[in-house]
């Protein structure tokens, strides 16, 4: 058995954060989209579960035995074992859900080859909040702290993105902590477009005033005329929007002579 997935790198269109929950949480209200292109995932049957971690961000896992990888095969009933090699080709603490990307692929691989537990959700759920929305990978409203979800008009599918990082790692947790407290509204209503240009990322500026690098990629990214530039999630990466894909290797090509020690990665949105 060979199965091979791609974990696909989560973007929030729009974030806007309207409470502080009493179990610590916050309640969010978010666009989820997902990229074309992320880390790789290939798994083969073997005796014991195994998890060997390679690329270029292989060594920010420092720990693979505590990796959401190997957690997520550990939740799931698979009969023989299986023996995962994951190319980690996005950064960590970096707004793109990479872990949860990662875990979502192994739930995709466990349903392929096997079928998923009725309870796949709650599993998936006990992994991370953004886990059971990387397992389906598609567009979508999160609600609650983003494991609720609700469907949305996609009308953004095939449109050209351009995610850039400027290298700096940026924790969930501190964004979360600095963020004021200010419930800014709802997310709009209407179909992605509509949500992703009327919407907010409300963990923009508490992040930015962790990492102001954040501020420069915005800054750069917006000069390149997207369709639309945010940062996603608690960042630090940022990405835009492009009604055409050579308009974004364009851009993709400018931010490079700009700043060539940032990340990139270019694909289109599912």
């Amino acid at each position: 058995m060979n199965l091979r997935e791609t974990a696909y790198a989560k973007i929030n269109l729009a974030l806007h954060v309207r409470r502080r929950r009493e179990d610590g949480f916050h309640e969010l209200e978010t666009l989820f989209a997902f990229v074309d292109a992320g880390d790789e995932l290939v798994a083969t049957s073997c005796e014991a579960d195994r998890l060997e971690v390679v690329g270029e961000f292989a060594s920010a896992l420092t720990d693979p035995f505590d990796n959401i990888v190997a957690k997520a095969l550990t939740s799931l009933p698979h009969p023989d074992g299986l023996c995962v090699t994951l190319q980690k080709n996005l950064p960590v603490a970096a707004g793109l859900g990479g872990g949860s990307a990662d875990a979502g692929a192994i739930f995709r691989m466990i349903r392929d080859a096997y079928g998923l537990p009725d309870d796949w959700h709650e599993r998936a759920s006990k992994l991370g909040a953004d886990v059971p929305a990387c397992v389906e990978s598609i567009t979508h409203i999160g609600l609650g702290t983003g494991t609720e979800a609700r469907e949305v008009e996609n009308d953004v599918s095939g449109m050209a993105v351009l995610l850039v990082n400027p290298r700096v790692p940026l924790s969930t947790g501190p964004v979360f902590k600095a963020w004021d407290g200010q419930d800014r509204g709802p997310l709009p209503e209407g179909t992605a477009r509509d949500i992703a240009q009327a919407g907010r990322n409300d963990l923009r500026d508490p992040a930015i005033g962790l990492c102001p690098q954040i501020a420069d990629v915005l800054a750069a990214l917006a000069d390149t005329s997207p369709w639309l530039a945010e940062m996603s999630g608690s960042g630090a990466t940022c990405f835009a929007l492009y009604e055409s894909r050579a308009h974004r290797d364009e851009a993709s090509q400018a931010i490079a002579r700009l700043e060539p020690d940032w990340w990139q990665m270019v694909g289109v949105l599912r």
